[in-house]
This record gives C-alpha cells, structure tokens and sequence, in this order.
C-alpha cells in the first residue's frame, strides 16, 4: 500500500502531498520542452514527452504521487470537436456537430486517446514512481458539458442561458458520461492508481441545478471507478454545500478549494480531505506560505488528510517555493 492510498483508508498521521499541476508550466525543464512544442493538444498527445513531463516534479520533489501529464479537453478532441489552446486565453472549441459525435465509437474513441494511455504504461515503469500513486483524471460530467457548450472557458458568465434546449443536453450528457467511463477504464487499465474528477466549474450552478448536472451524472462516475477497486478524489471547486456533495456523490476522497473554511469541513466531514491551500501563497514570502500551511496541518492533525493546493499551482511559481512547501509538509508533527 502506497503513502497515498493510507491516507485514503484512514490511517493517520501520515504526511502527504501532491500538488494539482504539479507537472508543468512553472518547472523550466517543461518549459524547455513546450518552447519546441507549440501545440499543446499534440504535446498531450506526445507518450513520450507526456510521461516525461509527468515525472519531471519527482526528481526534485518528494511527492507521493504522479498526476499523469494530459488534459480534462481531451475527450470533446475525441469526440470530434476541435479544441486550441490560445496563447494567454486558454482553450477555444469548435461547434457542435451532434451527428458526428453520435456517431463516434468505443474503438475510435479509444484509438484517438491511445497515447494517453501509453504514457500512463510508460510511466508506470519509470524508477520515480516506485512505492507512489500515479494519478489518472478526467473533468466532471458538468465541467466537460461547459466547455463543450461555452467553447471557451466560462469565467462568471451566466451559464445558464446555454442549457435552455434541454432535450439537446440531456442527449449531449449522456454521451459525455459514456465516453468519460471509457476514459477512465482504459486509464486504470494502463496503470493509474488512482483517479481525480476535476469539476472545475461547479460553482457557476445554482443549488437548484445540482441534482441533474453535478450530484447525478458524477455519483454515476464515481460509482464507475469504485466498481473498479481504485479509489476516487472530487474536486468540485466552488461548490456551496461540500457535505451535502459528500453524502449525495460519496467519494473516497474530497478535495477542497481555498474559498472554503478547513475548520467546518474538519468538522463536518468524516471521509478524507484533500487540499485547500491558495496557490497565491507559493508565490509570497516563505514566513506566509509557513503560517497557512501550518494552519492546514494543524486543523486536520486528527484527520486523515492529504496536502494539496485549492488550484492548481501558478504559472509563476518559483521551484524552490514548492521544495520548501514540500518539506515543511514532511517534516509537520
């Protein structure tokens, strides 16, 4: 059993971390390697570089886990639609083409995410992953609706004025549960040890929209990767009831943003917690980023707890900031 999956089962006092994109675009090392690849869906689909990518954090970190190098768009790419990464923009998609992705199969599916899939056997074999949990992903049902309706990361648009055609969604989810269970098995099957449900944006729903877009289309999900003997972390950033989340979609693992309150979820919760740390504070001083992660470390003491941030880690994070982070974490009693 890995340091990650105790802490999993419940077993205390048991100093982990990893970090969301802890692989990337703050490590010059990636930085060389994207320089002489500009696009950025080929890059997630280069297994090579991809698992190069993965393991670049753990031959300076002691992190307990890898997080396979990819992206949560990956799948509307295999369903058909066009999907670009812009330069200080983020992700642009095509329209729509419902025929199309209708019409996509299991195996062309499959075919097209192949490399995803070696990158995670490739790196399963790498020296740096022995005795750690490699991490497979994929956006939650609603997340991945959002993008595919918005074509564009949604910011705080009101989203709902996109879910007016309610059949048309209702077809379009179903197909996005499919295939998202698809991804999922073909990346436990490949080696990933774990498997995180990003839902990035939870947030912009109101509580009356949960039940149909997030707490249903993801319990199914979860209830999916359970079958499968691994175990499964949440991450619905932004969401205003993360027990009622817990009780309704029952997750192995929840992981918190930095807007939420640690103490009430310590109180409140009795699975375990993951994250919370702002990731602005990798880029302050060394004496803040102490303060606040001693706040996390103390208020979970108890509780079985795995260190990570409330977002993924900042473009312009320092190196060294996220050696010391991981060390103050190692060396907490």
């Amino acid at each position: 059993m890995t340091v990650l999956q105790d802490c999993i089962n419940k077993k205390l006092n048991i100093n982990c971390i990893w970090l969301m994109r802890q692989a990337g675009r703050y490590l010059p090392e990636f930085r060389e390697i994207r320089s002489k690849h500009k696009d950025f869906i080929k890059l997630c689909l280069n297994e090579n570089l991809s698992s190069e990518i993965t393991v670049q954090p753990l031959r300076r970190f002691d992190m307990d886990a890898a997080i396979i190098f990819s992206d949560i768009l990956l799948v509307p790419f295999a369903l058909g639609q066009s999907v670009k990464f812009k330069k200080d923009f983020g992700p642009l998609l095509g329209e729509i083409d419902f025929n199309k992705i209708s019409n996509i199969n299991e195996i062309q599916f499959i075919d097209k995410l192949k490399p995803v899939y070696n990158a995670i056997k490739q790196t399963k074999n790498k020296g740096e992953l022995k005795n750690k949990d490699l991490i497979g992903f994929v956006g939650a049902p609603w997340t991945i609706l959002v993008y595919m309706l918005n074509k564009k990361s949604p910011k705080d648009e009101d989203i709902e004025l996109n879910l007016k055609d309610k059949k048309f969604i209702e077809d379009l989810l179903e197909v996005i549960v499919k295939f998202l269970k698809i991804h999922i098995n073909n990346q436990i099957e490949s080696g990933a040890t774990i498997i995180q449900i990003f839902d990035s944006w939870a947030g912009l729903l109101n509580r009356k929209d949960y039940d149909k877009y997030i707490y249903n289309p993801t319990k199914d999900l979860v209830n999916f990767v359970k079958s499968k003997k691994t175990p499964v972390i949440c991450f619905p950033k932004g969401i205003n009831d993360y027990k009622e989340y817990v009780s309704l979609v029952k997750p192995d693992v929840i992981s918190i943003d930095y807007n939420v309150d640690p103490k009430k979820i310590s109180e409140s919760i009795d699975i375990t917690v993951q994250g919370g740390l702002n990731p602005n504070f990798l880029i302050g001083g060394k004496d803040e980023l102490k303060k606040n992660v001693k706040k996390y470390l103390d208020i979970f003491r108890d509780k079985p707890y795995i260190f990570n941030l409330g977002h993924g880690v900042l473009p312009n994070t320092d190196p060294s900031m996220i050696d010391y982070l991981v060390k103050l974490v190692k060396n907490y009693s």
